[in-house]
C-alpha cells in the first residue's frame, strides 16, 4: 500500500518575536522556500496531500492526523480548548500555497483548522496568507523583475511594455518549485517586499460555507 512520507518540520535556530513558520504543499515546495527563506527565524512545514476537513472531523480524528500532530507540535501551544497562544513557538504562521485550484483548496481547508481549534491564534493576527505571483516578466533592458498575480494583470502589463516598445520575455510559474529563489524570496520570504495579508474569521467562515454549509 502506498503510503504518504512522515510529515517533517524544518525548524528555525530562534523562535518567538520576529520567527515565523510556512505552511507549504508538498516536498517540492518546501525545498524551495527552505532554500530561500531565512533560516535563523523562518520555519518550513510541508503538507502531503490535501488535509482533512478539520472543522466538521471529532477531535480524535485530528489528533490522529499526521499533518495535523506535526503543525500542532510545531506551534507547541496545544489546540482546541487546551491552546494557549502566548504559549506559541513561532510569532506568526503563514499559509504559502500554489495559486492553484488545489492551493486555494488548501488554503481553505487550513484556514477551517485553525478557525476550530486554533482560533485565538487568528484573533490575534499571528496567521497569514501569501499569495505567489503566476508571472515573471523580464527585459534585457533592465535589470528589474515585474510579476503578475492575475492572468489580467499579466495582460496589462505585457500591454503596457508593447506600447513603450520595450522588449520583453514572460514566464509562467508552475508553483512555487519553478521559482527561482531570488522571485520567491522577494515575492512571498522577504518581509520588506513580499504581500502578506492577515487571515481573518470571516475568511474561515467563507470558506466553512462553502465546504460544510453552516457556520
Amino acid at each position: 500500500m502506498f503510503r504518504l512520507k512522515p510529515v517533517k518540520l524544518h525548524d528555525c535556530h530562534e523562535h518567538g518575536a520576529g520567527s515565523e513558520l510556512f505552511i507549504v504543499e508538498g516536498d517540492s515546495a518546501s525545498k524551495s522556500v527552505c532554500r530561500a527563506r531565512r533560516v535563523h527565524c523562518q520555519a518550513v512545514l510541508p503538507m502531503q496531500g490535501k488535509p482533512m476537513n478539520a472543522y466538521k472531523a471529532s477531535k480524535a480524528a485530528v489528533g490522529r492526523n499526521e499533518l495535523y500532530q506535526a503543525l500542532i507540535n510545531s506551534i507547541g501551544a496545544g489546540w482546541g480548548d487546551d491552546f494557549k497562544v502566548d504559549d506559541a513557538r513561532y510569532e506568526r504562521v503563514i499559509l504559502l500555497f500554489d495559486p492553484d485550484a488545489d492551493g486555494i483548496h488548501c488554503g481553505a481547508l487550513m484556514s477551517m483548522f485553525f478557525y476550530r481549534w486554533m482560533r485565538p491564534l487568528m484573533e490575534a493576527g499571528r496567521v497569514g496568507v501569501i499569495r505567489p505571483p503566476l508571472y515573471e516578466i523580464s527585459s534585457p533592458t533592465s535589470d528589474d523583475k515585474l510579476h503578475a498575480y492575475t492572468d489580467s494583470q499579466y495582460r496589462k502589463l505585457r500591454e503596457e511594455l508593447d506600447s513603450k516598445e520595450i522588449e520583453f520575455t514572460g514566464q509562467r510559474y508552475r508553483g512555487l518549485a519553478s521559482m527561482n529563489d531570488m522571485a520567491l524570496f522577494t515575492t512571498c520570504i522577504d518581509p520588506e517586499t513580499r504581500n502578506l495579508n492577515r487571515l481573518e474569521l470571516d475568511d474561515a467562515e467563507a470558506a466553512i460555507r462553502v465546504f460544510v454549509g453552516d457556520v
